[in-house]
């Protein structure tokens, strides 16, 4: 039977898909293997399952000269060199559409908690200051949601499912994207140029993947185009905004509020970010709901079985790599 090496704890137990299908080499912790041990158990594997925590490289397919697939558990594979796997024919899966609810409503809790203030909030009344104070009228004013503008940047899946959520809201939307897209436009959604978008939104959340061209997408430049006191999420991934500008932008008020899911060298935090009230941070749990991950690892176990059995798999990176014909038994 193959091997296949699963990079941490996932979920427990096992699928027995996966068990009756492989020879299972499992690291049952949650922190990543060190290189040395790593590459020890990579040799003669064919298919290794990782995280989004994982860095999968160079080094890794030196280590893994049997290795035929490398299955992810999440939409985003920046994690992973897709570059090095196809020049060593290796496929690279992901799941990306079982993520797209979860996601999206992490984007709009993340515009509601920023918007109304709910994280600074929540952190005076647990220090115990509202008995002393009492209520007052003008306490905790934050920014209206309902009717107002919303500008996404990048129009994707998760992007489409937040617009569909902004109905209930009565709000305009506007998007960007690499170019207008006829399903959006059909549901109310105007295509909009980067500039307009943050010069017209109240609230703008950024869903586009991370690659060089996204890098710092949203920076200084762009923090100082958008109104004072609007909101700007971020639930794409780390990088993509400029968090010390952001943390800078957030002092200055424009933006007014911030929600952040990801971050630069997460999981390290900016430290000027930490120490702001006006921004609601979460440790990249977009996904993270018992239904949306136990789906997402079946999906990605689902990948690995199909590449290595000799089947397509339904969410291919590198679709090019079949042309070498390295999938099948091993």
């Amino acid at each position: 039977m193959p091997r296949v090496l699963v990079t941490r704890r996932f979920v427990t137990p096992l699928p027995a898909m996966l068990t009756q299908s492989c020879v299972v080499d499992i690291n049952d912790r949650h922190e990543a293997l060190d290189a040395a041990a790593l590459h020890a158990r990579l040799r003669g594997c064919h298919g290794v399952l990782v995280g989004a925590g994982d860095r999968v490289d160079a080094g890794w397919l030196a280590a893994a000269p049997s290795l035929r697939v490398v299955s992810t558990a999440s939409m985003g594979f920046n994690h992973i060199d897709v570059a090095a796997c196809t020049r060593a024919g290796v496929l690279v899966t992901n799941t990306p559409d079982v993520v797209v609810d979860a996601t999206a409503d992490l984007g709009w809790l993340l515009i509601m908690a920023a918007a109304r203030r709910l994280g600074a909030s929540e952190r005076w009344l647990r220090s115990g200051a509202w008995p002393g104070r009492g209520w007052r009228f003008d306490d905790w004013l934050g920014a209206d949601v309902s009717g107002t503008t919303l500008g996404i940047v990048g129009m994707g899946r998760i992007g489409q499912a937040i617009a569909r959520r902004a109905a209930g809201f009565r709000m305009r939307v506007c998007y960007h994207n690499r170019k207008p897209l006829p399903d959006a436009q059909a549901a109310g959604a105007q295509y909009v140029s980067l500039e307009a978008l943050l010069r017209e939104a109240d609230h703008v959340i950024v869903v586009v993947p991370y690659s060089p061209a996204t890098h710092h997408l949203i920076g200084a430049r762009e923090l100082a185009r958008m109104k004072p006191g609007a909101t700007l999420v971020n639930i794409a991934r780390g990088g993509v905004v400029d968090d010390g500008a952001i943390a800078e932008a957030l002092r200055a008020g424009r933006p007014g509020a911030a929600g952040l899911d990801v971050y630069e060298g997460e999981p390290e935090v900016h430290p000027e970010l930490l120490a702001l009230e006006n921004v609601v941070l979460a440790p990249h749990i977009g996904t993270a709901t018992v239904a949306t991950r136990s789906t997402m690892f079946s999906l990605a176990v689902r990948n690995l079985l199909d590449a290595m059995q000799g089947r397509r798999p339904a969410h291919l990176v590198n679709p090019e790599v079949l042309a070498t014909e390295r999938i099948g038994d091993p």
